[in-house]
């Protein structure tokens, strides 16, 4: 069989990782993919530095539509980023006849349910596996190893740069500010860190998840995000004296409302196997009703780690580019005439309508009475009590201290009763500042 030629699009650092790999190993991924696999034209706009890296052997080129308008390439691979001009590409890309692979979440995310849809009628398969939690294959795992499962829930750390930073706030005790700034000097954290540290980057990934899990459209707009910016050392210090560590989290569950959509700082219990995924790593974890809870662990993000991803795909494409395109495995695990059905019957529920159990902490006044008036507001909207720890007044504020932290854990219960709740709590004069509400999940 002839080899498949693809075109590059970007050869920064996953681009770079992708020819390395794929020179590298290339016997081996021509036998895993029934023929060989050649980059043999790259777009670039620094031609002379794209040149160097990929040698004298390789069409590079400063236009990418020219790698689009060459009718022997076969698959192009995309590593622009961001929705402007990657998208106008891949669209183009779609309409010339070309599969497309893809590394781009945010394009995908925004975007998915109009590029999968120019795909399908087109007839050519568009590949993401890099898209989400970098080498590890987790995309695969829920459109086909998770095939026979009715998926119940499923959670991630799909943010290495958020979870190093928590995980050098729990470390060194440390606050966020300071971390944040550690992690721009030693490259985990961008210049303006603001997608990673707001969680958008988290909830472009739990959106293709949720998608391919529960067989509904991508819906970024609908997800819930919650960055880690307001988190303190003290919350992480508390939740650790609690049997908990904080983790940002991108969560999707299918209830009988509708379906969970949301990223947000979240207490794991410290004896789940996510808890303990320190550092840089990803990991996420899905439960369905026949295999049980199975867990995915490896590096997000990182050159070869993507392109190992990237590779990945394009051997599935080098396998099934001749099958007839109503036998490959749809785009997001489910068939495309379902997923309008599916808006109607699994709509993502808003944040309100959320069910779960909280951590507040709340800086209060040192005086009798407080806790009474506190605990009375709960009761009354129906919050049950979990855990209470209240610290002293000296180990809060130091010596001669009139003010405390009540740390309060409670029971599962509805979003908007809990703003309701905490609404009120606020407005006693014993609150003296800002209470801090920090969801907790079991993930049991």
């Amino acid at each position: 069989m002839k080899p498949i030629q693809v075109g590059l699009l970007g050869i920064g650092t996953v681009g770079s990782g992708v020819f390395n790999v794929l020179q590298r190993n290339q016997e081996e991924i021509s036998r895993r993919a029934g023929c060989g696999i050649q980059i043999t034209m790259v777009a670039d706009l620094d031609v002379a530095r794209a040149q160097s890296v990929v040698g004298e052997g390789v069409q590079v080129v400063s236009d990418a539509r020219a790698i689009i308008a060459n009718p022997d390439i076969d698959i192009v691979v995309e590593l622009i980023g961001g929705y402007g001009i990657a998208k106008a590409l891949v669209l183009e890309a779609i309409a010339a006849g070309k599969h497309v692979v893809t590394a781009n979440k945010a394009l995908l995310a925004v975007h998915g349910t109009e590029i999968f849809a120019a795909a399908s009628a087109k007839g050519v398969m568009v590949a993401f596996e890099a898209a989400v939690a970098g080498g590890i294959p987790i995309i695969k795992a829920l459109r086909e190893g998770l095939t026979a499962n009715r998926i119940q829930w499923l959670a991630g750390i799909i943010n290495g740069t958020t979870n190093f930073i928590l995980s050098e706030m729990r470390d060194k005790g440390l606050d966020f500010d300071v971390v944040l700034k550690e992690a721009q000097r030693l490259g985990y954290a961008e210049a303006d860190p603001t997608f990673d540290i707001e969680g958008v980057d988290a909830a472009h990934k739990a959106t293709l998840m949720s998608a391919i899990a529960f067989g509904i459209p991508v819906q970024f707009d609908k997800a819930y995000v919650e960055g880690i910016t307001k988190l303190g050392a003290a919350d992480i210090k508390y939740a650790e004296q609690l049997g908990y560590r904080i983790k940002l989290l991108g969560i999707s569950k299918r209830t009988d409302k509708g379906i969970e959509l949301r990223v947000h700082p979240a207490l794991v219990p410290a004896k789940r196997l996510i808890a303990n995924v320190e550092g840089a790593m990803n990991a996420v974890v899905v439960h369905g009703d026949a295999v049980g809870t199975t867990l995915y662990y490896g590096k997000g993000a990182g050159s070869e780690p993507t392109a190992s991803a990237v590779i990945a795909d394009l051997v599935d494409i080098a396998r099934l580019h001749t099958a007839d395109p109503h036998h490959r495995v749809p785009h997001l695990a489910f068939q495309s005439h379902t997923l309008d059905a599916a808006m109607d019957s699994l709509p993502v529920l808003p944040m309100s309508e959320v069910v779960t159990s909280y951590y507040l902490r709340l800086r209060v006044a040192d005086q009798a009475g407080v806790l009474a008036k506190v605990t009375g507001i709960l009761a009354g909207a129906g919050i049950s009590i979990d855990a209470m720890l209240q610290r002293e007044a000296d180990e809060v504020g130091g010596e001669g201290s009139t003010q405390t932290d009540l740390i309060i854990l409670t029971h599962d219960t509805r979003e908007g009763t809990m703003n309701d709740a905490i609404a009120q709590m606020q407005q006693l004069p014993t609150v003296l500042a800002s209470i801090t509400r920090i969801r907790k999940e079991e993930l049991n």
